[in-house]
């Protein structure tokens, strides 16, 4: 049932429509990590084993062992703060770009799945940010960091960005699943476009179905082989695989690999409860991508469009995940860069508002979840002495929404699907 407590995390200077604030509150809820676990978990018999690797770890490992006894856990996440565990331990890893605790908790899942036996089970609870928060490179974890943040740079979409990291990485691309003799029962909340099993925290108990080709092609397309450290090119152009890398495109036959939420869940759910609030609602789509502050003008240019023909109040929902390219050196993250996109575009539209909010509430580098943007924030800019042109063209989103009041300061929502881009004209 939502609550005032629960919509009042999303409230902003703009944003204080309780209509509003419990549509994005349905659609946070309805991938809840922890209700995700409970519905999809099947009946196991003998040992069982849980490992939770992702931004959604704990509320996972919580769910399953409340339905299940277990003989060990071990749960890798960003935020291990909260109430504490009950059977299992909990280790945190760096994100986005890995750091001393991935590696540390890289070594300490190797450890925990090779200790298994042919007869036990391992519920692997996969979600977004695992391929960050865990991993046990082929490289120095410097030149792996050095790899990370120029991708991220660059603008690479995720899948790319995890083609490189499953060539580089001995848990990813299935490599978990060829490390352990248990039976794997892996149940995935996705925080990628498209569900592929293999990109979703870089495929731990899934066959890696993209090779060092693939990889050189992307170093290519972003122009990043000059400035890459020694250490990654020579495996990139290594004929030779490391023995638990031969097995890449055979299917494993001890995996059992189920979707139990996605980005699709929550634009439904939204969609639901917009009619419940007399809103005519519908979802545009659920692949969203390219560059933040392209699609922040396509979807504001939308909104104005559907005000000429469609009645009011409606909402419209897209989802997906948009990347940055880094031009300057300001603060932001994807979602409050497409909001800041559209402030001029969306200029003396009246009574329609953006809404850009990141599922998991951690919108690149900030404690900001994303931002709200209506047909004032231009006029309210400029108030202030506020160029939303100038603030984009060096990445600035976040400064420029804070002045205004108007960033998404949800905290972490213990869930990570994606974004949702709510276009809504009341």
């Amino acid at each position: 049932m939502i609550t005032e407590m629960d919509i009042n995390r999303f409230a902003t200077h703009s944003l204080h429509d309780p209509r509003i604030l419990r549509i994005l509150t349905a659609a946070i809820e309805a991938v809840d990590p922890y209700l995700a676990v409970q519905k999809n978990l099947p009946e196991i018999e003998g040992r069982v084993f849980g490992l939770g690797i992702g931004k959604a770890a704990l509320p996972m490992m919580d769910a399953l062992i409340e339905h299940l006894p277990l003989a060990g856990g071990l749960a890798v996440t960003k935020y291990a703060s909260g109430p504490g565990r009950r059977g299992y331990a909990v280790m945190e890893g760096g994100h986005p770009v890995p750091d001393v605790r991935s590696l540390r908790a890289g070594k300490r899942v190797l450890e925990f799945v090779s200790s298994l036996h042919v007869d036990d089970t391992l519920v692997c609870l996969i979600s977004g940010g695992g391929s960050a928060l865990v991993t046990a490179p082929l490289v120095p974890l410097e030149d792996l960091q050095t790899l990370t943040s120029l991708l991220l740079a660059s603008g690479a979409r995720i899948d790319e960005i995890n083609i490189l990291r499953r060539q580089l990485d001995r848990i990813k691309g299935g490599g978990l699943a060829r490390s352990t003799k248990a039976n794997i029962i892996s149940l995935i909340l996705s925080d990628v476009v498209g569900n592929p099993l293999e990109t979703i925290a870089s495929g731990p108990t899934v066959p890696n179905p993209t090779t060092k080709e693939d990889a050189s092609v992307v170093l290519d397309k972003y122009k990043l082989k000059p400035q890459l450290p020694n250490s990654i090119m020579p495996i990139m152009e290594s004929d030779s695989l490391l023995p638990e890398f031969q097995e890449q495109t055979p299917g494993l036959h001890n995996v059992q690999n189920i979707i139990i939420g996605d980005n699709r869940h929550a634009a439904i759910a939204a969609v639901e409860q917009a009619r419940q609030e007399g809103l005519d609602a519908e979802i545009l789509m659920n692949d969203l991508q390219g560059e933040a502050r392209e699609a922040g003008v396509v979807l504001a240019r939308q909104l104005w469009k559907e005000t000429t023909k469609r009645p009011r109040p409606f909402c419209l929902i897209a989802g997906g995940e948009t990347t940055v390219k880094i031009r300057g050196k300001g603060k932001g993250g994807r979602n409050q860069e497409l909001a800041l996109s559209a402030a001029n575009e969306l200029s003396g539209l009246e009574n329609a508002m953006l809404v850009a909010l990141a599922t998991d509430g951690d919108d690149g580098p900030t404690d900001a979840a994303g931002a709200v943007v209506t047909g004032e924030t231009a006029r309210r800019a400029a108030r202030l002495g506020l160029d939303a042109t100038a603030y984009l063209s060096r990445n600035d989103a976040y400064p420029f929404f804070d002045a205004l009041g108007d960033l998404l300061k949800t905290g972490p929502t213990g869930t990570n699907v994606n974004d949702l881009i709510f276009l809504f004209a009341i």
